[in-house]
């Protein structure tokens, strides 16, 4: 018999183990959850290349259009060793020649019009030069998005399955993404990003979390690793296409116009097998076992063949005791859990210090030295190494020993690129990436690692909740620029003293190391006692 108590993890797992981690059914599910995780990587960073920050100064009248620009450092003070942005010199009254006895180079006063390059940028199309708060204020509202986006993705896909959930985000994500294209002013542009975050931006944590619960234990980081290898290959697409359109209008249309192919997978994609069982769906969850085992061409021990030859009414008395309550009550039941609750607040930290880092490097690149796409291109790259790494491990030392290692590398890099001297252009590109590198390690380590603690039933609201309170990181993150104003190394400082206040909260949690997912509450409580788990 199937038991569908504390021993359906075990049973699953072992079958698809027998099925192994990636035969031609999961090569195939993986394949189409791959495409919408490709355009997350993308969408996630768009609006540094949206709203990147142009070349301009302030408009003198008298002077614009003359081909000679020597007059430019007699109407503009100097900012360091370019010439300001914002300030101006005062004119001269009744002198409206275009020569230096024309401007007062005593007295300094703000820009009344502003002459932009002809970079491409809504810096320039939406006249927001000089207003830096408006331009990081798009990545920040885009963000804030995720408060809303993350929990109800989550609540719809742990209610009516991961395949619709994620058809639907990704429908949300292509309509108003290509709608923003079409934004006529600053307000219009803003509310366009709020919603096609708030709406479409859980579907990347859906398929993540489809993509998880589509394999075994053994096949976790792999999957984990492949993931993020085609996240990374999104980001790294994404300034290529900018650097070569040159149209932030024309680059939105085209990257979110295929997300709305994704909606065809309510009828193309298989639904979560332990998302079925957890329902009690038990008959349409064998199915699809026996549709994998065909397409695998594997046949089934002796011992757990009896699964697939149970009849309806069978399948019926087996039902899991989580489904017999509604999802709102299985929530509440989890949430009163101390053990729970304790380590979704954790959790939560983990991922809030990874957002903040992670998008924090990502976005403060375009400010170093040299090619700004170039730059963006170089940060995305070495997720590719790292994710490597995690691969080789996350499953030989386990989940808190590479956290907690990752999180101090990632403070002590970025706290000590304070002490390079600014003439040291290679090296601190070279501890920067470094930092980077760290810090993805960790940021992929923290996304399987939160998928493995929490029960089936909830694996992907609690995933949400812990995800959306980590975006206050990823929220604050595109502020970060600001402090460079004030200090250049100022981002960096914040992003080491946090990382390194997480490498300490992690010695809170369990490992979970080849520990089948918990699909009980009670088999998750147990994870904090591993001595009772390998007694069993």
């Amino acid at each position: 018999m199937f038991k569908m108590s504390k021993d359906t993890a075990i049973d699953l797992d072992r079958i698809l183990q027998q099925m192994g981690a990636f035969g031609k059914y999961n090569i195939v599910n993986y394949a189409l959850l791959l495409f919408p995780i490709y355009l997350a990587g993308m969408y996630g960073s768009v609006f540094v290349f949206e709203a990147s920050d142009i070349n301009y100064r302030c408009k003198i009248e008298q002077c614009e259009g003359l081909d000679d620009t020597s007059w430019l450092t007699s109407a503009i003070p100097l900012d360091g060793d370019r010439l300001s942005k914002c300030k101006k010199y005062a004119a001269i009254v009744g002198n409206e020649t275009c020569s230096a006895a024309a401007f007062n180079t005593n007295i300094t006063i703000g820009c009344d019009a502003i002459q932009y390059s002809l970079e491409d940028s809504v810096v320039r199309d939406f006249d927001l030069g000089c207003q830096n708060w408006k331009r990081t204020l798009i990545g920040t509202i885009h963000n804030s998005g995720l408060f809303v986006s993350l929990p109800l993705t989550g609540i719809m896909s742990d209610r009516f399955g991961r395949k619709k959930a994620l058809a639907v985000a990704s429908l949300m994500n292509g309509i108003f993404g290509f709608a923003r294209s079409f934004s006529i002013n600053y307000v219009m542009m803003v509310v366009f990003e709020f919603l096609e975050a708030a709406l479409g931006a859980g579907a990347y944590t859906t398929a993540f979390v489809l993509a998880m619960e589509l394999v075994g234990p053994k096949g976790r980081v792999f999957g984990n690793t492949l993931i993020n290898f085609i996240f990374t290959f999104g980001l790294m697409t994404l300034p290529g296409l900018s650097w070569w359109l040159q149209d932030w209008r024309q680059l939105l249309r085209i990257i979110y116009a295929p997300a709305m192919l994704v909606l065809s997978y309510i009828w193309l994609l298989n639904e979560s097998v332990r998302w079925l069982l957890s329902k009690g769906r038990n008959e349409e969850a064998i199915e699809i076992l026996r549709k994998a085992a065909k397409m695998n061409n594997v046949d089934i021990s002796e011992e757990l063949n009896p699964i697939f030859e149970m009849k309806v009414p069978e399948l019926q008395q087996t039902k899991n005791i989580d489904a017999e309550n509604d999802g709102t009550s299985t929530f509440v039941k989890v949430l009163k859990s101390r053990i729970i609750r304790t380590r979704v607040i954790v959790c939560s930290f983990l991922w809030m210090t990874c957002t903040f880092v992670y998008y924090g490097l990502s976005i403060n690149s375009v400010g170093l030295g040299g090619n700004k796409y170039v730059n963006f291109m170089l940060v995305g790259f070495v997720e590719i190494p790292a994710n490597f790494a995690c691969l080789l491990v996350l499953d030989r030392f386990g989940r808190k020993k590479i956290l907690i290692i990752m999180y101090i590398l990632s403070a002590c890099l970025c706290i000590g690129l304070s002490f390079i001297p600014k003439d040291h252009k290679l090296l601190s590109l070279i501890i920067y990436l470094s930092g980077k590198f760290s810090i993805t390690v960790a940021y992929s380590s923290v996304y399987i690692y939160v998928s493995e603690v929490f029960p089936t039933s909830v694996r992907q609201s609690l995933l949400a909740i812990c995800s959306s309170l980590g975006r206050v990181g990823s929220t604050l993150a595109p502020l970060t620029p600001l402090l460079a104003l004030y200090y250049d190394n100022l981002p960096s400082i914040f992003f080491g003293s946090l990382a390194l206040t997480a490498s300490a909260m992690v010695f809170i949690l369990p490992e979970t190391l080849n520990v089948p997912l918990p699909d009980t509450i009670e088999e998750a409580e147990r994870l904090a006692r591993p001595k009772s788990v390998s007694a069993e």
